[in-house]
This record gives structure tokens, sequence and C-alpha cells, in this order.
């Protein structure tokens, strides 16, 4: 019932933005109905119905709250590690920044009334929400946490020439002493 209520406040907002016709919320809302899809909104972006942007747009209509695509964004380290990765994944929300004393933080449900104090026993801030999708907000968390290879492969390189070097400053003591 809350998803149904969901899609068609969504639905209204899209059509008021004149990002779809009334023709093409009804064909995308039997369309979500045989799809995989757990959520309507990345559906619409995922098969290319909506533009992101109109979208972010409508959600941030739909929950009162501004959006923000949190793809690309830089996320301020000392914020992020005041979290877990599993309870930001978990609860599809990552931090953006602190405003004085005021801590800005996406949320892919930003009415979600579990998340303010879930957030208040890892910060003492007030909190605000934004809106993104929650695709994005666990790609960025991942993205965040999560090392790449190359990234370790490099760590590695630079240890062993710091080693390599170490052993020819030895080599060329041991050298000087004969």
């Amino acid at each position: 019932m809350e998803r149904d209520i969901f899609i068609e406040r969504l639905t209204d907002i899209l059509l008021r933005n004149h990002a779809i016709t009334r023709e093409e919320a009804r064909t995308y809302r039997e369309q979500f109905e045989g799809t995989d899809h757990d959520n309507f909104d990345e559906f619409l972006v995922d098969e290319g119905l909506v533009s992101k942007e109109d979208l972010l747009k409508a959600l941030g209509a739909y929950y009162e709250v501004p959006s923000v695509d949190v793809t690309g964004y830089f996320f301020d380290h000392d914020l992020v590690c005041n979290f877990p990765k599993d309870f930001l994944l978990r609860n599809e929300i990552i931090p953006l920044m602190l405003d004085g004393d005021i801590l800005v933080v996406a949320a892919a449900d930003p009415d979600d009334s579990t998340l303010e104090p879930k957030i208040g026993k890892f910060v003492p801030n007030d909190i605000e929400f934004q809106v993104s999708l929650a695709r994005d907000i666990a790609d960025a968390v991942k993205e965040y946490y999560d090392k790449s290879p190359t990234e370790v492969q490099e760590d590695v390189d630079l240890d062993e020439e710091r080693k390599e070097r170490e052993e020819f400053e030895r080599d060329g003591e041991e050298e000087e002493e004969y």
C-alpha cells in the first residue's frame, strides 16, 4: 500500500514537472509491476524512462528536501569515518557535510523516522536530510570504504622501492668499511 502511494505521488510530481506524460505514467507503472526491480524510482532511471536529474528533482519535491546526486561527490573523510560501512549501507545514507552544528546527510528515504536517532548514536549534531538514489548512495559508500586493487598495488610497489633503496644504501655502507 505504501509503495503504491509512493509510485502514485512520484508519477504525479513527474507529470507536473513535465518529465513524463499521463500515458507514460500509466505505462511505466504497469511495466514496473512486471519487472524484478525493487524500487520504482531506480526502475525509471535504469530503463531510461526518466533522466536522473528529473528523478532527483521529483524525489526532492516528494520528500520536501533538497536532492543531491552523490555520484562523484567529494566526501569529507572525517565525517564518513564516524560511521561503520555496514551502518551506512543498511540505512542507505551517507554524510555529506557539516554546516555549523548541522550534519547534512544524503538518504534514500529521508522520511524514515528511525534515521535521526540511529545517526545520533554516532554523532551529536542536528541532522538535515537530502534525498539521493539508494543505489548511488550504496555505490558511494562502497567506493569510499573499499580499496581498489590498483591502490594496494601502488602501496606494495612503494614499499618494495623503499626496501630496495635501503638495501642499496646498506650495501654502499658495507663497501666503504673495507
